[in-house]
């Protein structure tokens, strides 16, 4: 159920994307690489144990939650839950 909620809310973000104000390129390639990731761990079945790279993956988010959080609050609420969901998640 969780693996379901999260690629909603990840389809929820792209859309909030695309319709909403432009965002920087690096801010663009950071969430690309940020999606990708959580792909990746999602692709793997079960969460993962390399604890190094979930605090990376849950530190990129939260830089880039406070990005949103300043320059485009409109999306600042689904990153949010994603960051949310991905804790519940053990990600």
């Amino acid at each position: 159920m969780n693996r379901t909620e999260l690629e909603a809310l990840l389809k929820k973000l792209q859309s909030e994307l695309a319709s909403g104000q432009p965002v920087d390129d690096e801010l663009r390639a950071s969430l690309r690489k940020l999606d990708e990731d959580i792909v990746q761990v999602l692709g793997a079945g079960s969460p993962r144990s390399d604890t190094e790279n979930d605090e990376s993956l849950a530190q990129r988010a939260q830089e880039i939650d406070a990005r949103f959080s300043a320059e485009h609050p409109y999306l600042a609420n689904t990153l949010r839950d994603v960051m949310e969901l991905l804790g519940k998640m053990g990600i």
